[in-house]
């Protein structure tokens, strides 16, 4: 029987936790820190305009789906959210332009993230021994959490930032009829994220669509990201 190693386990999860929840608290500190900068300080005075992650934190989105759903699948799938930085989307000066660049600031701040880990990769060799592997793990996690995170929320489907974006760029009445769909966006991602595949998986066929429309442009945003840092 293999010994229980708490200090191994702790190791190893924080390669993972720590990338995670800096992610994710970076990206909807970013919405409400663009936000104020536009008109709109909601997210400011709530105290959302912070580093502090636990202000980010949602119970069940943070904490119990992605971990439920690690022990189901067997540590091979995670998937969870943060609590929505809020937005009033009329006090911004120029609401449909600002919205754009306010839903646009998570991704981006991700991508910044991940960015700026590969680069610290060229730094990390130079540490202590004994700091080196932890300190490239942490950092090559960083950079697959962040990428993921900014593509998948970059999907054209409110309530995701993309179709905020999408919302903000096209015409009436594409606009308005994609945003009256926030209502069962997060239904329709259920379905994508378990159900879809699961059918697909009970009739023979890969029905995983979100390989297609997030697997596969986060690992050439990390192509590029890796060449562009010279890490590869």
């Amino acid at each position: 029987m293999m010994d229980f190693d708490p200090y191994q386990i702790l190791i190893i999860a924080s390669v993972w936790v720590i990338p995670i929840v800096l992610a994710v608290t970076l990206h909807e500190a970013a919405h409400g820190w663009v936000a104020s900068k536009l008109g709109d300080d909601t997210a400011l005075r709530m105290g959302r305009v912070t580093f502090n992650p636990i202000k980010h934190i949602d119970l069940f989105g943070t904490i119990l789906m992605p971990a439920g759903l690690l022990l189901l699948s067997g540590g091979q799938f995670m998937f969870g959210f943060a609590k929505p930085v809020p937005v009033n989307f009329f006090r911004l000066r120029h609401p449909r332009r600002d919205m754009i660049l306010v839903a646009a600031a998570g991704p981006g701040a991700n991508i910044l993230i991940a960015t700026v880990s590969a680069l610290l990769l060229h730094v990390a060799q130079y540490l202590p021994d004994a700091m080196v592997l932890w300190t490239a793990q942490n950092l090559v996690n960083a950079m697959q959490v962040n990428i993921i995170l900014a593509v998948f929320n970059l999907m054209p489907l409110p309530p995701l930032d993309g179709g905020r974006i999408a919302v903000g760029l096209l015409p009436q009445p594409f606009s308005g009829m994609l945003a009256r769909l926030e209502r069962a966006g997060f239904t329709i991602l259920i379905f994508l994220l378990f159900i879809l595949p699961w059918i697909g998986d009970k009739i023979g066929l890969d029905l995983n669509v979100l390989r297609v429309l997030v697997l596969v442009p986060a690992q050439a945003v990390m192509d590029i990201i890796v060449t562009v840092t010279g890490i590869r």
